[in-house]
């Protein structure tokens, strides 16, 4: 496929029946057009449009929307967290009065070098690095991955969609394993691509015959698995892993809460699996949640084109200093996730004991609780953000009847249990 440039050149790519004459028009350099008598439209790309189909004032009849993809008129927007400005003033109180445990956030904010080198950015009027250079060496260093496998997003989200565009054609299909991370199926949508549902087993394992036999019955593109898995904190074993690994599929790995599992990350596996690719953020390890800054681990047969797919200036400045300053204090890091680790803890053994709630046991930094004894999961929400405390209930079927909770500090961890306590 070629483009029709008809003001450089004599090599215009265009449909046979129309002639070309150089040189001979009022405006020098240019080429001007002469219809032949047996055809009446202009080929241009891979588009055509007969001109005897376009009627007197249809142009009249256009409505917006009637430019947008047919697939994307049907898409429901991604369901987020109400930013934190908007929370304070829906509940009349101060951001700092209100314990928002609702998006996994890191409580503690990121080590006191991500300021200092915020306060000292020389340059955020020039364009950052298209290929986050500094960050991918510090990156490198910290996992013991070559930077060549690494590349940098604004998020893992990006990373997501980006993997999805590189990846399917319209009515491709991919794997999702209900319930998890809801932006896979979005991501999917928005691309054009079907998602074939496997769902978790009751104590939220993979279902890995099941997977198989999908891959082999509907030949999806690729699966997208999480572990830790949101919102439920299971892991996915080596076991598990491998057998998913040796199907026909693009497996993608996301470990976004990997710290808190106390597993080691499956980065390193990338340079043996030409089918696994590994997604990373600081949004809960360093607590960069606001500054959008994620990272994945590809094999080298596939980094090649995600590089020239991704838009040049996708990490800004202000997050690869962020990121960089944050991995320059692995101290602070490693305090900060005991610290959670210790409070998860301390928050199950809790949970456990208030009548109405069964938590599930956890490897990441939130808890997944079912709601029983005849209460309305939704309704427990509400009446808690009342009160000032914000926790996760979800919309869709497989999780109406749960909350999930995340890890917050002691202090906060206090004010949510009194709050229960006056429930019961």
């Amino acid at each position: 496929m070629g483009v029709i440039d008809i003001c450089k050149g004599s090599t215009c790519l265009i449909k046979p029946q129309i002639k070309l004459t150089f040189g001979h028009s009022d405006r020098p350099n240019c080429c001007s057009f002469e219809r032949s008598q047996k055809s009446s439209w202009v080929s241009c790309m891979a588009s055509t449009v007969p001109l005897n189909d376009v009627k007197e004032g249809q142009k009249q009849h256009l409505t917006g929307d009637s430019f947008i993809r047919p697939h994307l008129r049907k898409l429901s927007p991604y369901q987020s967290i109400l930013p934190f400005e908007v929370l304070s003033t829906r509940l009349g109180r101060k951001p700092e009065d209100i314990i928002k445990l609702d998006a996994n956030e890191n409580p503690y904010g990121p080590p006191p070098e991500v300021f200092e080198a915020l306060g000292a950015m020389k340059f955020p009027y020039i364009y950052p690095d298209p290929e986050s250079r500094r960050l991918r060496a510090a990156l490198a260093e910290d996992s013991g991955l070559e930077d060549k496998y690494i590349l940098v997003g604004c998020g893992a989200d990006e990373l997501i969609d980006l993997i999805m565009r590189c990846v399917l054609e319209p009515g491709d299909k991919i794997v999702d394993c209900p319930p998890t991370f809801t932006m896979y199926e979005f991501d999917a949508a928005v691309n054009g691509a079907l998602v074939i549902k496997v769902p978790r087993k009751s104590d939220f394992s993979l279902d890995v015959e099941m997977i198989a036999k999908v891959v082999e019955q509907e030949k999806p593109k690729c699966i997208f698995l999480t572990s830790p898995n949101n919102p439920d904190g299971s892991v996915i074993h080596d076991d598990a892993l491998l057998k998913i690994l040796h199907l026909p599929i693009l497996v993608v790995l996301d470990e976004a809460y990997i710290e808190f599992s106390g597993m080691d990350s499956r980065m390193q596996w990338v340079k043996n699996h030409e089918n696994l690719i590994i997604l990373r953020t600081f949004s809960k390890r360093a607590a960069l949640a606001g500054l959008r800054v994620g990272y994945g681990a590809f094999p080298l047969s596939i980094i090649e084109y995600l590089w020239r797919a991704k838009q040049p200036y996708n990490v800004s400045v202000a997050a690869e200093v962020s990121a960089c300053a944050a991995l320059s204090n692995p101290t602070y890091l490693e305090t900060v996730k005991v610290a959670l680790l210790q409070e998860r803890e301390r928050l199950f053994n809790l949970l456990e004991k208030v009548p109405f709630l069964n938590p599930y046991p956890s490897h990441s930094n939130f808890i997944l609780c079912e709601v029983t004894g005849g209460k309305d999961a939704k309704k427990l929400k509400e009446d808690l953000s009342k009160m000032g405390v914000m926790i996760r209930h979800y919309n869709n079927k497989e999780l109406s009847g749960y909350v999930r909770v995340s890890v917050g500090k002691p202090e906060q961890t206090d004010v949510l249990m009194n709050c229960l306590n006056t429930m019961s």
